[in-house]
């Protein structure tokens, strides 16, 4: 028997009347000639490598890094990133398939990054970078701190645009229709995050950084912003289908690995009240 229209039950958010954001249908190939196709999340990739390359070369000489120096610095941190995301990824969010098919995790136009696992990734790059050119770990994170939230911000940007990552069923009045995830309205969590661990941290850590500060605590400034924002924006993303809540009934991965951020953070900033203000080492630069 079908059901006449007058019986159908339309969804609550319907039923309220309110508007609805319909999602701009991107197309997630930003330019194609022939069968050459380039992506626009690939793009943000290259924006924010890009960006970083620019800022460290108009900062150098506060490190004493040369200019071919700084492209090196961004290579390392290009090798950092594309390893330590996939890697985490695979441990952090998809370890049942990398048991399962451990020739998954070169897979990597399956999709699948992890930016906690990025950070990990580039730490890594950062310690082997400063002991090749006499720099003290933390004297060289502070300084490229300031400048990866525009490539995270320029990420988030990527994610909205393939419809990825989206945000949980929503009835506020800016709620988006993804197309991709049927008619119930959504955040846009995508670009929370982006005005949050892209916008509103990049000015953060670039205003507090304008001037040479205690070794630490701008990179301190940089885990405990991102790790609370990141904790926030959670709360309106979707769970990874894979994963659900891991605890609570509310906890997601993303939270879990966001508290030792920001607890990382307090303490690397406490510690560096202790320590002198940063010096450039002038005779390096050129």
């Amino acid at each position: 028997m079908t059901a006449s229209p007058s019986t159908l039950v339309e969804p609550d958010f319907l039923i309220q009347g309110f508007h609805m954001l319909q999602y701009p249908e991107i197309d997630p190939v930003a330019l194609a000639l022939g069968p050459f196709k380039i992506h626009w999340y690939g793009l943000m990739y290259v924006i924010g490598f890009a960006a970083a390359w620019g800022l460290a070369r108009a900062r150098r000489a506060r490190v004493g890094l040369s200019q071919d120096a700084v492209g090196d610095l961004i290579f390392f941190g290009a090798l950092g990133v594309v390893l330590g995301g996939r890697l985490g990824y695979a441990l952090f969010y998809g370890f049942d398939k990398l048991l399962a098919d451990p020739v998954w995790i070169f897979k990597v136009w399956d999709g699948g990054m992890s930016f906690h696992g990025g950070l990990l990734g580039v730490l890594i790059a950062m310690l082997m970078f400063a002991r090749r050119h006499q720099l003290t770990f933390f004297q060289l994170t502070d300084f490229i701190a300031p400048m990866v939230p525009i490539g995270l911000g320029a990420g988030r940007l990527g994610n909205f645009i393939n419809q990825e990552l989206p945000g949980r069923i929503t009835d506020v009045s800016w709620g988006m229709v993804y197309p991709l995830y049927g008619p119930e309205p959504r955040h846009p969590s995508q670009l929370y995050q982006f005005a949050l661990e892209g916008v509103a941290l990049f000015a953060i850590l670039w205003f507090v950084s304008r001037e040479p500060r205690q070794k630490g605590l701008i990179s301190g400034l940089f885990l405990l912003c991102y790790g609370g924002f990141r904790f926030i924006t959670e709360f309106f993303r979707q769970p990874d289908s894979q994963l659900g809540f891991i605890a609570f009934d509310w906890l997601t991965m993303g939270q879990l690995l966001s508290l030792p951020m920001v607890l990382f953070g307090l303490l690397l900033m406490a510690w560096s009240r202790g320590q002198e203000v940063a010096q450039p080492p002038v005779h390096r630069a050129s």
